[in-house]
């Protein structure tokens, strides 16, 4: 569904993706992970056209979206981004618009949905994503698990055959990332093309058909959730998975630093 071959793409000196092969398979979830600043949303976001790489090839259903740095008409494109769903972490909602306006405004303005067909789909997937109940409410009322909720309907509103998330729970407070990673959870059960920018270990760990692992600009290793987290090949990733499985093991507090900065006694 989406073949990337010896992608690269630089921000002026910054070399942020290093010739970048990678495969993601019908109805197969593939998460990546890494570090911040390893080039995880640079390469989801050349997926969708967002980022042009200056080398490089991406076939994404079965359409060359980019071809050594030519990213195909604009015309093409657009039809194309039809079929590949984003999901971002700022959930982008449009905000003068209510909840059943912001998920069928794609359908109507893009796919030539009438009203009804529009609305009928939406009801069906807001009663999905569990918010049958915020039809008519305004984004600004909206949870932060709420907006991305609705913003994950609004991506499946065109039917795509591919999702994209990018740090999805990222801006979201702790108590609010799972009702969003539930709902990602059944699309990946019900067959549903993934490839997910995350943070969130666990659930990498239970639904990743793959994980993807990368770090300065290259995926250093990709195998099954069983390997990368029992059994990683790399150092660099045992090193990163241990920082992040075990954040209490990299923080180190001087016991005089509470004094030092407030002044007070111990």
């Amino acid at each position: 569904m989406i073949r990337i071959r010896h992608l690269s793409k630089s921000f002026g000196h910054n070399h942020v993706l290093k010739g970048i092969d990678f495969d993601v398979f019908p109805s197969e979830v593939v998460v990546v992970i890494g570090p911040s600043g390893s080039g995880k949303s640079t390469l989801l976001r050349c997926c969708n056209g967002l980022e042009i790489a200056q080398a490089g090839t991406i076939d994404i259903c079965g359409e060359r979206l980019l071809d050594e740095g030519d990213m195909m008409p604009e015309q093409k494109l657009n039809r194309l981004r039809t079929q590949v769903g984003m999901v971002f972490q700022s959930f982008n909602l449009f905000p003068h618009l209510s909840v059943l306006d912001n998920v069928t405004v794609g359908p109507r303005t893009l796919s030539g949905l009438s009203t009804d067909q529009a609305q009928s789909r939406a009801m069906l997937l807001l009663d999905k994503v569990g918010l049958s109940d915020k039809v008519h409410a305004m984004p600004a009322s909206l949870s932060g698990g709420q907006k991305q909720r609705v913003a994950i309907a609004r991506a499946l509103a065109m039917e795509p055959r591919v999702m994209l998330f990018d740090e999805p729970t990222s801006a979201l407070d702790p108590e609010l990332v799972g009702e969003v990673l539930n709902v990602m959870k059944l699309l990946a059960q019900e067959g549903m093309t993934m490839m997910v920018v995350t943070h969130e270990m666990g659930f990498a760990r239970e639904v990743a058909d793959r994980v993807a692992v990368m770090d300065q600009g290259n995926i250093i290793e990709i195998d099954t959730p069983g390997v990368i987290f029992s059994h990683p090949k790399e150092p660099r990733t045992r090193e990163f998975l241990h920082a992040v499985l075990n954040p209490s093991a990299n923080t180190f507090t001087p016991s005089h630093s509470i004094q030092s900065i407030t002044g007070s006694r111990p």
